[in-house]
């Protein structure tokens, strides 16, 4: 009988399994699953709802939502992409909603009806779930063409192959770097920034749907939806940001200036409409015009007390460009970084040249494979990521199931 043991029972190592399970009949396939939860991002993804995937089927559009893993997955995003993702849980009597931005989530709203899919296949093919169960120690035998594996418990298993599907885990870095891999250093991706400013103070909840921010200092640049929050900024346009970023931003140890234009329209585009404007309604005051959209509480914060108090007609033309940088080119100071929500994801891990993108296997050891967040892959939020572990994991059952026959 061969025996394949999955490194990480959450959504890659759950997706690995029982595909594998699947097109193996007769394997015996093991999960080792250090802590005593399975399935915990799955669990916490969209509020609880899990992100499954995107509404995007061109593998060349999907693969520029990945700041890391853009060029390796253009390939196994042609084999199994959202519309695979899709079918494959209609299959298993999950059906998957499109929201208005293009997100993907089962049309319970209810992440339990994944991980119960999840369960339901994983016991329908007798798959073996061991929790509170690591690795601990990886050897392979090329004399007897074995993996040879010690649990956490101090269990010994031999193993046909050995699929590494355990995420951002210093400990399984060790291993894989003992055995020859080049592991990535890992920093945080997709968190929220800390900002003090009395401009922000007590806007908690605001939201603009189309601001632009951009650090300089990088040459990093988002537009899109933009949140206040009680300990600074958020929202789809930051965590971008965070993402493409996320390497620069750790080396500046998360302290650096903000370019936020809240109009999302430019400095040059905003001058004359903001004269067109005063043209046009002399009398009114400043303060009770907020134009562009900006919520009323917001112009209020962001435009000088003295300048709020005078009618458009009394306005200076300094005064004037002086509203513009307020509101579109508007500087704040970034003092840390907070995770969004409760969704953790990294950027790092194994070396992407070390692995056959074909197979998702080593090409320094054979039988060896990888899945998910355990390689230097990540993407912006949306449902990307878990198409990536999908995906991977997909790619690995195939390959597995091809050295079976």
């Amino acid at each position: 009988m061969k025996t394949i043991v999955i490194a990480g029972g959450g959504a890659a190592g759950f997706f690995a399994a029982i595909n594998i399970a699947e097109k193996t009949p007769g394997s015996r396939v093991i999960i080792l699953e250090k802590s005593s939860k399975l399935l915990e991002k799955v669990r916490i993804s969209g509020g609880g709802r899990c992100n499954t995937t995107h509404a995007c089927f061109d593998p060349k559009i999907l693969t520029k939502f990945y700041p890391r893993g853009e060029r390796e997955l253009l390939s196994p995003f042609m084999r199994f992409n959202p519309s695979n993702t899709i079918q494959w849980f209609e299959k298993r009597g999950v059906h998957l909603k499109k929201e208005s931005d293009g997100r993907m989530f089962p049309s319970t709203n209810n992440s339990e009806t994944i991980i119960n899919c999840f369960m339901q296949a994983a016991l329908k093919n007798g798959i073996e779930i061991c929790t509170n169960e690591g690795l601990d120690a990886l050897r392979f035998s090329a004399s007897q063409n074995l993996w040879h594996i010690q649990t956490g418990k101090g269990r010994n298993i031999q193993a046909q192959a050995v699929v590494i599907c355990s995420g951002s885990t210093p400990r399984t870095w060790q291993l894989l770097s003992a055995l020859g891999h080049t592991i990535t250093p890992s920093v945080p991706s997709l968190f929220t920034f800390n900002i003090k400013d009395e401009r922000l103070k007590n806007l908690a909840g605001i939201s603009l749907q189309n601001a632009t921010i951009a650090i300089k200092s990088l040459k990093l640049q988002e537009t899109g939806a933009l949140l206040i929050t009680h300990w600074g900024l958020s929202g789809p346009a930051i965590l971008r940001l965070s993402a493409w970023g996320a390497r620069s931003l750790h080396q500046a140890t998360y302290k650096f200036d903000l370019s936020v234009d809240f109009t999302g329209m430019g400095v040059p585009a905003i001058l004359p409409l903001i004269e067109a404007y005063k043209s046009n309604n002399p009398k009114k005051t400043i303060g009770n015009s907020h134009l562009f959209n900006i919520p009323e509480r917001l112009w209020k914060q962001i435009i000088s007390k003295e300048t709020q108090e005078k009618k458009w007609a009394d306005a200076s033309k300094k005064q004037l460009l002086q509203i513009v940088e307020d509101i579109a080119n508007a500087t704040f100071q970034v003092s840390g970084k907070s995770t969004f929500k409760d969704e953790f994801v990294t950027a790092g891990g194994v070396h992407l040249k070390e692995v056959d993108f074909k197979t998702m296997q080593s090409k320094l050891l054979p039988h060896l494979y990888f899945a998910g967040e355990v390689l230097d892959i990540d993407a912006i939020t949306g449902g990307f990521n878990f198409q990536a572990a999908w995906t991977t994991a997909w790619i690995v059952s195939e390959s597995i199931a091809a050295h079976n026959t």
